[in-house]
């Protein structure tokens, strides 16, 4: 089964890989889209492993696009190593954004990180040097608008967060993160430094979150405040994740994908109520699987297991 298990993954991988070599230019964008969703629903997602639950995707996004807009624009900096550079301030901002609120917990931490995003969208808004409500313009799209490139450094960028969450499922962090969401009080009993791992695991998920709003900014090719601070980006991981399944790897990567399917699908057959439709199946979702589409699977193939080794009568 763990073979079985292993090829599974190896031939998800290449057909990822190998996807665009088979699909045209409209698909390969379609893709790099559903796949910048995907990777913030992760990030989300390994903050919630902590209990802390985060709306300021979208102000670390927008730093990171603007951070990487900006050394292009100024320093000359390749427009890969901008996104890296992204990724280390916005890492950075939430280090010391994090000291001022990681002491609060539940819906006053959520309501203080969407107050904070939209706090970053303001200033940039106001700022010349960011071109105000304008923004900035690159010279050029990254890889030259390729979308053979822009797709597979969008999956370059979700595999690296895979990467990563994977590493925190399989070391001492998933059961320090998982003793804070549980007990707070028996955790700090254990010796668990409660508020260094809320600090590390929020700048972590920050500085991915920061490195996918470069990478959207180049992609683009332009910054401006209100598509770089979208609330977009905090509003639709999260549906992503919660229609996957929360607390794990596995979840929000395949509710990102299913859900970002989904969506594309109800735009070109309903233009102008795929809104309506999309929102009916997230709520039939939450509704009869709270716990999300793979949580559910699993337990319907663990019964089916259950009824094949059962012995009949």
């Amino acid at each position: 089964m763990k073979h079985l298990k292993s090829a599974l993954l190896i031939a998800i991988l290449a057909a990822a890989i190998c996807f665009p070599l088979y699909t045209g230019t409209y698909l390969h964008h379609t893709a790099a889209n559903i796949l910048i969703y995907t990777t913030l629903a992760l990030s989300w997602d390994m903050l919630l492993r902590s209990g802390q639950i985060s709306f300021g995707m979208s102000g670390f996004c927008g730093i990171g696009s603007y951070a990487a807009v900006m050394v292009c624009l100024n320093l000359g900096i390749s427009p890969l190593l901008s996104i890296v550079l992204a990724g280390l301030v916005a890492g950075l901002v939430a280090t010391l954004l994090g000291f001022a609120v990681l002491h609060l917990r539940g819906m006053y931490f959520a309501v203080v990180t969407l107050a904070v995003a939209e706090i970053f969208r303001v200033i940039v808004a106001n700022l010349s040097v960011t071109g105000g409500t304008m923004g900035k313009l690159l010279p050029g799209a990254i890889f030259g608008g390729n979308s053979y490139g822009i797709y597979w450094l969008m999956l370059g960028i979700l595999l690296l967060t895979i990467g990563l969450s994977e590493l925190f499922e399989r070391s001492r962090i998933r059961f320090a993160l998982t003793s804070i969401r549980n007990n707070e009080i028996v955790a700090r009993s254990t010796g668990i430094d409660i508020f260094k791992y809320l600090v590390f695991t929020f700048a972590l998920a920050s500085a991915i979150q920061g490195m996918v709003g470069a990478a959207s900014a180049q992609i683009n090719g332009f910054v401006m405040p209100e598509s770089s601070f979208s609330l977009n980006f905090a509003l639709l991981p999260l549906a992503m994740a919660l229609f996957g399944g929360v607390l794990s790897t596995p979840g929000p990567v395949i509710g990102g994908v299913l859900l970002g399917i989904i969506d594309q699908v109800l735009r070109e057959q309903i233009p102008y109520g795929h809104l309506l439709v999309y929102g009916i199946v997230l709520v039939v979702v939450v509704l009869f699987m709270p716990n999300g589409i793979v949580r559910a699977a699993r337990v319907q193939i663990q019964r089916i297991r259950i009824q094949r080794i059962r012995p009949t009568s």
